[in-house]
Parts: C-alpha cells; sequence; structure tokens
C-alpha cells in the first residue's frame, strides 16, 4: 500500500524557513516522482516542485524564484521540500503527491499529471 505523510509545516515570520518531510512507503522511487503541492484557503492548488529519480531531475513552479529546493534520501524514503525566504503568500496546506513515471517526466507539465496518492497535508503559516 502507498502511503505518503506530511510533516515540519508550522508558524514561521516572513523571510524565515522551514523544511517539510514526505515519508513514503510502498512503492519505488524509480517508478514515481514525487511532486508538492499546495493549496490557499479560496485558491486553487498550485504545483511547487516535483522531483523524478529516474530522470534525475527536479522542477519548480516559477513562483518559487529559487528559494525552494525539494530532495530526496532513498535510505530514509522521504522527499524534502526546504523553503527559504518565506512570504506570507507561501501560506497554504502543503502535500506531498506521487505519480506513476510511465516515461520521461514533461518539464512543463510535471503539476498536470495524474497523481495517484496524496498525503494528508501539512499546514504552513507565515506571518508578515
Amino acid at each position: 500500500e502507498v502511503q505518503l505523510v506530511e510533516s515540519g509545516g508550522g508558524l514561521v515570520q516572513a523571510g524565515g524557513s522551514l523544511k517539510l518531510s514526505c515519508t513514503t512507503s510502498g512503492f519505488n522511487f524509480d517508478d514515481y516522482a514525487i511532486a508538492w503541492f499546495r493549496q490557499a484557503p479560496g485558491k486553487m492548488r498550485q504545483g511547487v516542485s516535483c522531483i523524478s529519480k529516474a530522470d534525475d531531475a527536479t522542477y519548480y513552479g516559477d513562483f518559487v524564484k529559487g528559494r525552494f529546493t525539494i530532495s530526496v534520501d532513498i535510505a530514509k524514503n522521504t522527499v524534502y521540500l526546504e523553503m527559504n525566504s518565506l512570504e506570507s503568500e507561501d501560506t497554504a496546506v502543503y502535500y506531498c503527491a506521487a505519480t506513476p513515471r510511465t516515461g520521461r517526466i514533461r518539464p512543463s507539465a510535471w503539476w498536470l499529471y495524474r497523481y495517484d496518492y496524496w498525503g494528508q497535508g501539512t499546514q504552513v503559516t507565515v506571518s508578515s
């Protein structure tokens, strides 16, 4: 059974940092790409970042602007999202999700893939 569990959210001041974790089980990182999405109240869900171990590639939403870094620790079955220079606009529930990799992940459309598995989300609140 595939499971994803997020942790690491919290309250931080603008300009601060947080590191989110997505602990996974039940699948092989070579067969899936893992992405972080976020959703703020009243707003559409937004793709934040994606990592594909098989492609040795990472992808980011345009709004990230070099502030976030996605990484994976295979030994710990965990994907991380390190977020720096946080802004109030980054306030949202952050979710990690997994999509089966049927070919190379397209850099221009990684957020449009069918993500079959989702975590429960972790709240990030940035105070200004």
